[in-house]
């Protein structure tokens, strides 16, 4: 009985999350965004794999009280949230910038712009599913959870945000991560 009424809860936690993603994702792609480029936010990647590093949960998880590890751990799990929201966000600019790139003349800008928005695309992808994960983790922090795959694919999305970048304008350079200064 208790089983059940806590699988009828998760399902409607999951088919809110859902709709809110779905909801969120319409209306930014349906929203006009002028200078297109200029509303990529960089992210640290070096902090954000940091974040779903399974080794430092299993470290936190071994050095903390129960209690402590699952504040620290939704704490981490509301930082990683808000990684993949951005990445998610800067997806779908890259989405918009790569069609709008795709008229391009030359076949050149026309692959880089073609490959651009598969790999957006992708990455779009993986991060809904990935703040889907991570929402169910917060409410289970002992939970298994790595967005490393939103990680790795989001530095493939840079360098295919580059490579166009570099063919379109070479004098200027499109930064999707940023790094820390040492």
């Amino acid at each position: 009985m208790i089983l059940a009424i806590v699988l009828v809860i998760a399902a409607i936690l999951a088919l809110g999350t859902i709709l809110r993603l779905a909801l969120t994702q319409h209306l930014q792609v349906s929203r006009e965004r002028a200078g297109q480029v200029g509303s990529i936010r960089p992210i640290d990647i070096e902090a954000f794999r940091n974040l779903v590093d399974s080794a430092e949960d299993e470290y936190l998880r071994r050095r903390l009280l129960p209690a402590k590890f699952r504040v620290v751990r939704r704490t981490r799990l509301r930082a990683m949230a808000a990684y993949v929201h951005a990445v998610g966000e800067n997806a779908a600019v890259l989405v918009r910038v790569g069609e709008l790139a795709l008229a391009s003349g030359d076949p050149h800008i026309a692959e880089a712009s073609q490959q651009l928005v598969n790999d957006a695309l992708l990455v779009r992808r993986n991060a809904t599913v990935a703040l889907a994960r991570i929402y169910f983790a917060l409410a289970w922090p002992y939970s298994s959870f790595a967005a490393v795959r939103v990680a790795d694919r989001y530095e493939r999305l840079s360098g295919s945000a580059m490579l166009l970048g570099r063919l379109q304008n070479p004098a200027i350079a499109v930064r999707l991560s940023a790094s820390r200064a040492r």
